[in-house]
């Protein structure tokens, strides 16, 4: 059997306001060519299906379009979990109507933990998938008036590694055969690392779980969050796949890829890494002034002929007119999302000048947002963990709802 494990699609994401519909169109019909190609048997989609809770009907259609696709090819089982930019219930809401389909969807942890367990056969095949999605605290363990934050951070932990031994033992009661057993994931496993474009899931070091805590009874971890793909703790079953594509000017110096687990006569035979082209060329250019705009030259597109997008970091103690990089990228086929200085070199500004040369407030993160408030109003939130943990606490439920 040939399983590929692909995650963090994120459709309808946006790179600082600019809309990202097309390399992610380009991404799944790659997907869909190669699934056809390599003739695999399973898909499964480790969370972040979509970029926000409330995704737009251009993205829905997307979604559905692929799956209803890949119905007419060698790929007659696909399973999907909620990742914690998913809306459990917008995901949920067509499960009956897909499962007829064979397309399994497990947005939220479910009250029988044997709804997060499906048996997947093929002709000559047999494996057990263990789906288990973004686990909101609210949905496997009991508030408690009053407790602490390392309380709080210490019962979910319990709570979020004895959700999989649960799984693992109801996989463990039907595996009658032998066969392998794979998990799925959508969380951050200590030891991975992250980019710009992710922010824990969690509340400070909440849900922090180390490749360890699994249980040892499945043979392959099939993990979302991460948009580098990576192994974890150095345990090679324990994998993220990455994203598909750039989200973010610090995912430029690595490939994206998916995984494609072969399995034969009940073992796990191979796990390979399949790199995904990039579709839009992203660049980031660093030094002086006149460093880049001699680089201009090089930014080029690509074969799918995406207009480039360039970040300029310039070498620079402190701001200055930026006029002449924007009149000179005029004359060239790319268009420059952001314009910073050098974070080594850069005084503290405040937000209103960090602005100026950016196309929105969306260029900063809402964690940048509330350091440089606090800088702002002289706060030291090192002086000061439980501001840090409270704001935290708060953006979370805001992005959960």
């Amino acid at each position: 059997m040939k399983i590929l494990h692909t995650a963090d699609w994120h459709l309808g994401h946006r790179l600082y306001e600019q809309s990202q519909i097309e390399e992610q169109q380009l991404f799944l019909n790659w997907l869909e060519n190669y699934i056809v190609a390599e003739q695999i048997d399973t898909l499964l989609i480790s969370g972040d299906v979509f970029d926000t809770g409330s995704p737009s009907n251009q993205s829905k259609k997307m979604y559905y379009n692929f799956l209803v696709k890949l119905l007419n090819t060698n790929c007659k089982n696909i399973i999907i979990i909620g990742g914690n930019h998913d809306s459990p219930d917008m995901l949920n809401a067509p499960k009956e109507i897909l499962n007829a389909l064979n397309i399994k969807v497990v947005g939220k942890a479910t009250e029988n933990i044997a709804d997060e367990v499906f048996e997947i056969n093929t002709i000559n095949e047999q494996v057990i998938i263990a789906a288990v999605p973004y686990l909101r605290d609210q949905d496997i363990r009991k508030a408690v008036a009053g407790e602490s934050f390392d309380e709080l951070t210490e019962k979910y932990k319990k709570a979020l590694i004895n959700h999989y031994n649960l799984v693992a033992e109801h996989c463990k009661s039907i595996n009658k055969k032998n066969v392998p057993v794979i998990a799925m994931g959508h969380l951050f496993a200590m030891g991975g690392n992250i980019s710009d474009s992710e922010q824990n899931i969690y509340v400070g070091t909440l849900g922090h779980i180390g490749a360890n805590d699994f249980p040892s009874l499945f043979n392959y971890i099939a993990l979302g969050h991460l948009h580098r793909p990576q192994i974890v703790g150095g345990i090679d079953r324990i994998r993220y796949s990455g994203s598909s594509y750039i989200l973010s000017f610090s995912e430029i110096n690595y490939d994206k890829k998916v995984i494609v687990i072969n399995t034969n006569q009940n073992e796990i035979t191979k796990i390979e890494d399949v790199e995904v082209p990039r579709f839009r060329e992203i660049y980031s250019l660093k030094g002086k002034v006149d460093d880049c705009l001699n680089q201009f030259g090089d930014v080029i597109s690509n074969s799918y002929q995406l207009t480039p997008w360039v970040e300029i970091v310039l070498d620079e103690k402190e701001t200055l007119n930026t006029d002449e990089l924007k009149q000179q990228a005029e004359q060239h086929q790319f268009e420059i999302l952001k314009i910073t200085l050098n974070s080594d070199k850069r005084k503290v500004l405040g937000i209103e000048e960090l602005l100026k040369n950016t196309k929105s407030i969306k260029e900063l993160e809402p964690t940048e947002v509330f350091k440089l408030k606090c800088k702002e109003q002289n706060i030291n939130l090192k002086e000061h963990p439980q501001l840090w943990d409270a704001f935290n606490e708060i953006l979370q439920t805001v992005k959960g709802q």
